[in-house]
């Protein structure tokens, strides 16, 4: 009798180990997953006095500081032009940045940005530059949502003056807002179709059932209305540029592509040069057409 009940103890005994193998395993690929999809870089790293920032370039920059609806303070920054008479910079870039850094690492392309011409307002999410928190899918949500309602509701931005601009990881966070509010467009560079793809692409022996972090974009580009403008290169070393081809596909009209050959996944505005800020700046126009076309309506 005695032998039959450790018999019988032992099955459920591995069942235990498996089990606790199974979760072990799991929390470390959370873990794994959290800390390959983040990299915040945290205040002071970086260039942060306003006035060298916007040394020589025509611009003024704004210090902003708003609260997510789960209480966490961000940062972000409200860069103007000035420019010649005659020419305004009416519509304001609401731009969700990679995954690495902090904004003030994107102070150059928001320098050249500000010429196409645009206000740019950047925004660091939680944990990134000095927003309080630490970054997660539905934290960075939430902040692209609070970002949102700072411009148009403390700010008094018209939602037909406000284009989102999403580079890689801020893409999701972009293509998420664009399926919330009624944007006067969206930018989407270097945007991928869902993390798990992601994780695919560069980890294929990585199960997808563990992977928590899903960002799809590819379903909620299907319900964006407004124009688009996706921005991709085929060289891009870190999302593949399938991803970007993917999600373009799957988006309504009005929309439009902009290939960028032989830029890498950092360098896509100085490779892209001329033609890039052409592109951005011709869209720009062709949003702000269209919201002058509807308030005339």
């Amino acid at each position: 009798m005695k032998l039959a009940g450790t018999r019988r103890r032992r099955p459920l005994r591995w069942l235990v180990v498996v089990a606790l193998l199974c979760a072990t395993i799991g929390a470390g690929a959370m873990f794994l997953e959290s800390q390959m999809i983040y990299f915040p870089t945290r205040y002071p790293d970086g260039l942060w006095a306003l006035e060298d920032v916007t040394r020589h370039s025509g611009c003024t920059l704004e210090d902003c500081f708003f609260s997510t609806d789960d209480g966490f303070r961000l940062h972000g920054w409200w860069c103007r032009p000035t420019h010649a008479e005659g020419v305004t910079a009416d519509v304001v870039l609401l731009w969700f940045h990679g995954n690495a850094g902090n904004l003030s690492h994107r102070a150059d392309l928001m320098l050249r940005l500000a010429k196409t011409p645009a206000q740019v307002f950047i925004v660091d999410y939680r944990g990134y530059g000095r927003s309080e928190g630490r970054p997660s899918e539905e934290g960075l949500y939430r902040d692209g949502q609070a970002a949102w309602r700072y411009l148009s509701g403390e700010r008094r931005v018209a939602p037909e003056r406000i284009v989102l601009f999403g580079d890689s990881l801020g893409a999701a966070v972009a293509v998420d807002l664009a399926t919330r509010v009624e944007a006067a467009g969206i930018i989407v560079q270097s945007g991928f179709t869902s993390v798990p793809d992601m994780a695919a692409a560069h980890f294929p022996f990585v199960p997808r059932a563990l992977i928590r972090t899903k960002m799809d974009s590819l379903s909620k580009i299907q319900k964006v209305s407004c124009p688009k403008l996706f921005i991709h290169s085929p060289e891009d070393e870190v999302v593949p540029y399938e991803l970007g081809r993917r999600l373009y596909e799957a988006a309504s009209e009005p929309k439009r592509f902009l290939d960028v050959p032989g830029a890498s996944h950092n360098d896509t505005d100085v490779v892209g040069g001329h033609r890039y800020f052409d592109a951005i700046g011709s869209f720009l126009a062709q949003c702000r057409a269209r919201a002058e076309g509807r308030t005339r309506g």
